[in-house]
């Protein structure tokens, strides 16, 4: 399998200690190409960092989670413009809303969220999206600017059947995570994956998060790191009564397309 990481936070301090092995150990497994998510002023430059150290191998998105909203000023506005002027960012984001932490108050959340929709208009580049507990702001921002929006990925799907729907009845991509492996909260998904057309789904580790529960055996300190994705393939293979190797080829064929990856 050669598959693809759409969405791995390959900045994160937890990786400081053993980036370069993370690495191979993806490559080993058979991810041939990660996207890193850049989702604040700090960690967006990181992420075209990383993408620029590994050509070939990683990419990078740039923006602001909603989880950092609140610094989201005209400086970091431009400071992600001046991100998306290179190659190797493919992707406006993580941008979106959350309401479940709130950890940004939600008008900001709002203003970060259409600024970053406007990068893209101005780019023309693929949005990754992020949505929890928000879903019907979050559809009317993103109605603001129907018809001028390049392809849209919500990342971690986690949401309902309707939601999916939703997302799916305007054309946008879904990411599945190993959220899908637990039986706590993600034992509805592996009832409605196998709604998602191929053309429309790609898959991610979220890493070091969302480590998948089926996971066997655990790493000791229970990171999450991209060479585990193949696992998550697995599963979603067997919920879409599918062969992994259809599962792998049709989300590796959907994410180059998606973010435009060279071969």
């Amino acid at each position: 399998m050669q598959l693809i990481d759409i969405g791995a936070n390959l900045t994160h301090d937890s990786f400081d200690r053993d980036r370069d092995a993370v690495l191979e150990r993806a490559r080993a497994a058979g991810v041939a190409r990660m996207v890193v998510t850049g989702a604040s002023r700090e960690h967006s430059p990181r992420a075209l960092a990383l993408a620029q150290a590994h050509p070939g191998l990683l990419s990078a998105t740039a923006g602001v989670h909603p989880h950092h909203a609140v610094e989201y000023t005209a400086e970091c506005d431009a400071e992600l413009r001046a991100l998306h002027a290179h190659p190797e960012v493919v992707a406006v984001g993580e941008t979106g809303l959350d309401y479940f932490r709130d950890f940004s108050p939600r008008p900001a959340q709002r203003r970060a969220f259409e600024r970053q929709l406007q990068i893209g208009v101005d780019t023309g580049k693929p949005l990754f999206l992020h949505q929890r507990d928000a879903h019907d702001d979050f559809l009317a921002i993103m109605r603001q600017f129907e018809g001028r929006l390049g392809p849209a990925v919500v990342h971690c799907f986690t949401g309902t059947r309707e939601e999916l729907f939703d997302y799916l009845d305007r054309d946008w991509h879904i990411g599945i995570t190993g959220w899908l492996c637990d039986e706590r909260r993600g034992a509805h998904l592996r009832e409605i994956v196998k709604n998602i057309p191929s053309h429309r789904l790609m898959v991610e580790t979220d890493a070091p998060y969302l480590l998948p529960r089926t996971l066997a055996p655990m790493p000791k300190d229970r990171r999450n790191e991209p060479a585990f994705l193949p696992h998550i393939v697995a599963e979603l293979a067997r919920d879409r009564g599918e062969d992994v190797a259809v599962t792998a080829a049709a989300t590796t064929a959907t994410a180059a397309a998606f973010f435009r990856l060279p071969d």
